[in-house]
Protein backbone atom coordinates (compact mmCIF):
# COMPACT_ATOMS: atom_id res chain seq x y z
CA UNK A 1 0.00 0.00 0.00
CA UNK A 2 1.22 3.62 -0.87
CA UNK A 3 2.25 5.84 2.01
CA UNK A 4 1.32 9.20 0.90
CA UNK A 5 1.20 12.06 3.57
CA UNK A 6 -1.82 14.02 4.22
CA UNK A 7 -0.23 17.40 2.99
CA UNK A 8 0.41 16.27 -0.60
CA UNK A 9 -1.71 16.96 -3.34
CA UNK A 10 -1.91 14.03 -5.98
CA UNK A 11 -3.88 14.75 -9.25
CA UNK A 12 -6.67 12.21 -10.10
CA UNK A 13 -5.40 11.07 -13.18
CA UNK A 14 -2.02 10.61 -11.20
CA UNK A 15 -1.19 6.48 -11.03
CA UNK A 16 0.93 5.39 -8.19
CA UNK A 17 2.67 1.61 -7.58
CA UNK A 18 0.93 0.22 -4.29
CA UNK A 19 4.53 1.15 -2.32
CA UNK A 20 5.15 4.34 -3.99
CA UNK A 21 6.27 7.07 -1.17
CA UNK A 22 4.86 10.78 -0.94
CA UNK A 23 5.91 12.85 1.63
CA UNK A 24 5.40 16.00 2.90
CA UNK A 25 4.33 19.12 1.08
CA UNK A 26 4.99 17.65 -2.34
CA UNK A 27 2.54 17.66 -5.74
CA UNK A 28 2.19 15.25 -8.29
CA UNK A 29 0.30 16.64 -11.40
CA UNK A 30 -1.80 15.42 -14.40
CA UNK A 31 -0.61 12.60 -16.24
CA UNK A 32 2.04 11.48 -13.46
CA UNK A 33 3.19 7.76 -13.41
CA UNK A 34 5.30 7.14 -10.05
CA UNK A 35 6.42 3.12 -10.20
CA UNK A 36 7.25 1.05 -8.06
CA UNK A 37 9.35 1.85 -5.00
CA UNK A 38 9.24 5.72 -6.02
CA UNK A 39 10.27 7.94 -2.97
CA UNK A 40 9.64 12.08 -2.81
CA UNK A 41 11.31 12.87 0.16
CA UNK A 42 9.10 16.30 0.39
CA UNK A 43 8.50 19.46 -1.45
CA UNK A 44 9.13 17.48 -5.01
CA UNK A 45 7.04 18.74 -7.50
CA UNK A 46 6.60 15.92 -10.39
CA UNK A 47 4.14 18.78 -12.32
CA UNK A 48 2.63 16.43 -15.28
CA UNK A 49 2.96 14.10 -18.13
CA UNK A 50 5.84 12.56 -16.29
CA UNK A 51 6.69 9.01 -16.11
CA UNK A 52 9.17 8.30 -13.29
CA UNK A 53 10.58 4.56 -12.96
CA UNK A 54 10.93 2.41 -10.24
CA UNK A 55 12.70 2.96 -6.82
CA UNK A 56 13.24 6.82 -8.10
CA UNK A 57 14.37 8.70 -4.86
CA UNK A 58 14.01 12.60 -5.21
CA UNK A 59 14.95 14.79 -2.92
CA UNK A 60 13.04 18.10 -1.38
CA UNK A 61 12.76 21.56 -3.67
CA UNK A 62 13.37 19.66 -6.68
CA UNK A 63 10.96 20.17 -10.23
CA UNK A 64 10.27 17.24 -12.54
CA UNK A 65 8.39 17.32 -15.83
CA UNK A 66 8.65 21.13 -15.72
CA UNK A 67 7.47 23.03 -18.77
CA UNK A 68 10.05 23.42 -21.38
CA UNK A 69 12.39 26.70 -21.06
CA UNK A 70 11.57 27.55 -25.00
CA UNK A 71 9.77 30.63 -26.04
CA UNK A 72 8.08 28.43 -28.80
CA UNK A 73 6.62 26.41 -26.27
CA UNK A 74 2.59 27.12 -26.42
CA UNK A 75 1.34 23.87 -23.93
CA UNK A 76 1.11 21.27 -26.50
CA UNK A 77 1.22 17.71 -24.83
CA UNK A 78 5.06 16.78 -24.57
CA UNK A 79 6.87 14.39 -21.70
CA UNK A 80 9.67 13.46 -19.56
CA UNK A 81 10.53 9.87 -18.92
CA UNK A 82 12.75 8.84 -16.15
CA UNK A 83 14.55 5.20 -15.90
CA UNK A 84 15.58 3.54 -13.17
CA UNK A 85 17.47 3.47 -9.80
CA UNK A 86 18.16 7.26 -10.09
CA UNK A 87 19.03 9.62 -7.00
CA UNK A 88 17.93 12.81 -7.88
CA UNK A 89 18.85 15.40 -5.46
CA UNK A 90 17.81 19.18 -4.06
CA UNK A 91 16.88 21.87 -6.55
CA UNK A 92 17.47 19.91 -9.68
CA UNK A 93 15.33 20.35 -12.58
CA UNK A 94 14.05 17.87 -15.50
CA UNK A 95 12.02 20.03 -18.27
CA UNK A 96 9.44 17.97 -20.77
CA UNK A 97 10.31 18.05 -24.23
CA UNK A 98 9.04 20.16 -27.10
CA UNK A 99 6.99 19.87 -29.78
CA UNK A 100 9.88 21.40 -32.00
CA UNK A 101 11.98 18.09 -30.93
CA UNK A 102 11.48 15.16 -30.10
CA UNK A 103 8.37 15.53 -27.63
CA UNK A 104 10.26 13.90 -24.69
CA UNK A 105 13.20 14.53 -22.71
CA UNK A 106 14.92 10.89 -21.92
CA UNK A 107 17.16 9.99 -18.56
CA UNK A 108 18.43 6.73 -18.15
CA UNK A 109 18.77 4.81 -14.70
CA UNK A 110 21.30 4.44 -11.89
CA UNK A 111 22.27 8.05 -12.37
CA UNK A 112 23.23 10.70 -9.49
CA UNK A 113 22.08 14.30 -10.44
CA UNK A 114 23.14 16.26 -7.42
CA UNK A 115 21.92 19.88 -5.91
CA UNK A 116 21.14 21.72 -8.81
CA UNK A 117 21.21 19.43 -11.39
CA UNK A 118 19.25 20.97 -14.78
CA UNK A 119 18.16 18.90 -17.76
CA UNK A 120 17.05 21.04 -20.41
CA UNK A 121 14.20 19.84 -23.12
CA UNK A 122 14.71 16.76 -25.68
CA UNK A 123 17.63 15.87 -23.89
CA UNK A 124 18.56 11.92 -24.29
CA UNK A 125 20.93 11.33 -21.07
CA UNK A 126 22.16 7.47 -20.80
CA UNK A 127 22.73 5.26 -17.61
CA UNK A 128 25.00 5.31 -14.39
CA UNK A 129 25.77 9.13 -15.33
CA UNK A 130 26.58 11.41 -13.05
CA UNK A 131 25.58 15.30 -12.84
CA UNK A 132 27.70 16.90 -9.85
CA UNK A 133 26.35 20.15 -8.16
CA UNK A 134 25.13 23.05 -10.93
CA UNK A 135 25.80 20.85 -13.34
CA UNK A 136 23.46 22.09 -16.95
CA UNK A 137 22.24 20.75 -20.34
CA UNK A 138 21.00 22.53 -23.13
CA UNK A 139 18.25 21.36 -24.73
CA UNK A 140 18.60 18.30 -27.16
CA UNK A 141 21.96 17.67 -25.47
CA UNK A 142 22.85 13.67 -25.49
CA UNK A 143 24.70 12.34 -22.63
CA UNK A 144 25.70 8.92 -23.01
CA UNK A 145 25.92 6.27 -20.38
CA UNK A 146 28.48 6.24 -17.63
CA UNK A 147 29.55 10.47 -18.16
CA UNK A 148 30.48 12.18 -15.42
CA UNK A 149 30.16 16.03 -15.48
CA UNK A 150 31.42 18.30 -13.24
CA UNK A 151 30.26 20.95 -10.80
CA UNK A 152 28.64 24.10 -12.72
CA UNK A 153 29.62 22.37 -15.79
CA UNK A 154 27.28 23.58 -18.94
CA UNK A 155 27.11 21.13 -22.00
CA UNK A 156 25.85 23.82 -24.55
CA UNK A 157 22.02 22.83 -26.40
CA UNK A 158 22.19 20.29 -28.72
CA UNK A 159 25.80 19.34 -28.03
CA UNK A 160 26.66 15.74 -27.50
CA UNK A 161 29.29 14.20 -24.31
CA UNK A 162 30.01 10.20 -25.59
CA UNK A 163 29.38 7.50 -23.21
CA UNK A 164 32.51 7.52 -20.62
CA UNK A 165 33.65 10.61 -20.77
CA UNK A 166 34.49 13.06 -17.90
CA UNK A 167 33.92 16.82 -18.17
CA UNK A 168 35.84 18.59 -15.72
CA UNK A 169 33.90 21.57 -13.31
CA UNK A 170 33.25 25.09 -14.85
CA UNK A 171 33.70 24.04 -18.24
CA UNK A 172 31.97 25.57 -21.11
CA UNK A 173 31.15 22.45 -23.65
CA UNK A 174 30.16 24.13 -26.77
CA UNK A 175 31.72 21.60 -28.95
CA UNK A 176 31.22 17.59 -28.68
CA UNK A 177 33.37 15.53 -26.27
CA UNK A 178 34.51 11.95 -28.30
CA UNK A 179 33.58 8.88 -25.70
CA UNK A 180 35.72 8.36 -22.93
CA UNK A 181 37.64 11.76 -23.53
CA UNK A 182 38.89 14.08 -20.82
CA UNK A 183 37.97 17.92 -21.24
CA UNK A 184 37.69 20.72 -19.11
CA UNK A 185 38.64 24.39 -19.25
CA UNK A 186 36.53 27.54 -20.14
CA UNK A 187 36.10 27.04 -22.94
CA UNK A 188 36.21 22.83 -22.45
CA UNK A 189 39.25 21.93 -24.38
CA UNK A 190 40.04 17.85 -24.52
CA UNK A 191 43.09 16.66 -22.56
CA UNK A 192 43.21 13.16 -23.96
CA UNK A 193 41.32 10.12 -22.01
CA UNK A 194 39.12 9.24 -19.13
CA UNK A 195 42.04 7.58 -17.75
CA UNK A 196 40.75 7.26 -14.09
CA UNK A 197 37.70 5.84 -15.72
CA UNK A 198 38.76 3.69 -17.82
CA UNK A 199 40.93 1.96 -14.76
CA UNK A 200 37.52 1.96 -12.60
CA UNK A 201 35.95 -0.12 -15.19
CA UNK A 202 39.06 -2.58 -14.99
CA UNK A 203 40.76 -1.48 -18.02
CA UNK A 204 44.39 -3.05 -17.74
CA UNK A 205 47.38 -1.65 -18.71
CA UNK A 206 48.14 -3.41 -22.13
CA UNK A 207 44.70 -2.09 -23.08
CA UNK A 208 44.80 1.40 -22.03
CA UNK A 209 47.99 1.78 -24.19
CA UNK A 210 46.68 0.30 -27.08
CA UNK A 211 43.32 3.34 -26.61
CA UNK A 212 46.48 6.59 -25.68
CA UNK A 213 48.00 4.87 -28.92
CA UNK A 214 45.33 5.17 -31.06
CA UNK A 215 44.44 8.93 -29.13
CA UNK A 216 47.54 9.98 -30.40
CA UNK A 217 47.30 8.75 -34.22
CA UNK A 218 44.00 10.35 -34.05
CA UNK A 219 45.10 13.80 -32.62
CA UNK A 220 48.13 14.30 -32.82
CA UNK A 221 48.96 12.79 -36.18
CA UNK A 222 50.12 14.06 -39.53
CA UNK A 223 47.59 14.87 -42.44
CA UNK A 224 43.94 15.63 -42.55
CA UNK A 225 42.10 14.74 -39.62
CA UNK A 226 39.15 13.02 -41.83
CA UNK A 227 42.02 11.30 -43.34
CA UNK A 228 43.48 10.28 -39.88
CA UNK A 229 39.79 8.94 -38.93
CA UNK A 230 39.60 6.68 -41.89
CA UNK A 231 43.34 5.49 -40.85
CA UNK A 232 42.32 5.20 -37.05
CA UNK A 233 39.08 2.80 -38.10
CA UNK A 234 40.90 0.50 -40.06
CA UNK A 235 44.30 0.58 -37.82
CA UNK A 236 42.62 -0.10 -34.54
CA UNK A 237 39.11 -1.94 -35.98
CA UNK A 238 39.47 -4.61 -33.30
CA UNK A 239 39.06 -1.88 -30.34
CA UNK A 240 35.41 -1.39 -30.19
CA UNK A 241 36.28 1.62 -27.72
CA UNK A 242 38.14 3.50 -30.68
CA UNK A 243 35.37 2.20 -33.19
CA UNK A 244 33.31 4.14 -31.06
CA UNK A 245 34.80 7.39 -30.71
CA UNK A 246 34.69 6.71 -34.88
CA UNK A 247 31.28 6.51 -34.74
CA UNK A 248 30.56 9.71 -32.58
CA UNK A 249 32.91 11.56 -34.89
CA UNK A 250 31.23 9.85 -37.78
CA UNK A 251 27.87 10.72 -36.74
CA UNK A 252 27.24 14.63 -37.03
CA UNK A 253 30.13 15.65 -39.10
CA UNK A 254 27.98 19.38 -38.92
CA UNK A 255 28.58 19.55 -34.98
CA UNK A 256 32.05 21.18 -33.79
CA UNK A 257 34.49 18.81 -32.20
CA UNK A 258 36.25 19.43 -28.75
CA UNK A 259 39.67 18.80 -29.46
CA UNK A 260 43.04 19.34 -27.70
CA UNK A 261 45.18 22.74 -27.61
CA UNK A 262 41.75 24.94 -29.00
Amino acid sequence: MNRLHPSALIDASARLADDVQVGPWCVVGPNVVLEAGVRLVSHVVVQQDTTVGARNVIHPFTVIGGDPQHNGYKGEPVRLEIGADNVIREHCTFNRGTPQGAGVTRVGSNGLFMTGAHIGHDCVVGDNVVMANNATLGGHARIGDKVFLGGLCAVHQNGRVGQGAIVGGLAAVTRDVIPYGSAWGNHAQLHGLNLIGLKRKGYGKDQVRRLLAAYRDLFDGAGVFADRVDAVATTYADLPEIMEIVAFIREDGKRPLCLPGE
